[in-house]
């Protein structure tokens, strides 16, 4: 599952539905510059009331980003019905899918 560094977005989109991305922050990339339709990738959303959600999405189609399974939420781990307002969608790294080395160079790999 290819993931890419300074890809963030903002969108309008309300309820669980899949995201309409509005465009690159300033700095940033866009999702359709680095996925090509149908290409999954971690992702996350914060809202500016403090919901969240983390979890696996599908590039479904020019600037939309389907929100294909859930990992972790402030809804108890299920999909975040957004309110209104400006929401951040970027590309993650999540906790629960990784895989890391110590500084004792001891490999630990998350199995969530």
């Amino acid at each position: 599952m290819p993931v890419f560094d300074r890809v963030k977005e903002t969108t309008t989109t309300t309820g669980t539905g899949a995201l309409t991305l509005s465009g690159p922050s300033t700095g940033f990339q866009a999702f359709s510059s680095v996925f090509s339709i149908g290409d999954t990738t971690f992702y996350s959303i914060v809202a500016e009331d403090g919901s969240w959600e983390t979890g696996i999405g599908t590039y479904s189609s020019a600037n939309t980003l389907s929100r294909t399974t859930v990992l972790e939420s402030s809804n108890s781990g299920n999909l975040v019905g957004f309110a209104s307002g400006i929401k951040t969608a970027f590309v993650t790294y999540p906790a629960s899918k990784s895989v890391t080395i110590d500084q004792s160079i001891a490999l630990s790999i998350a199995l969530g």
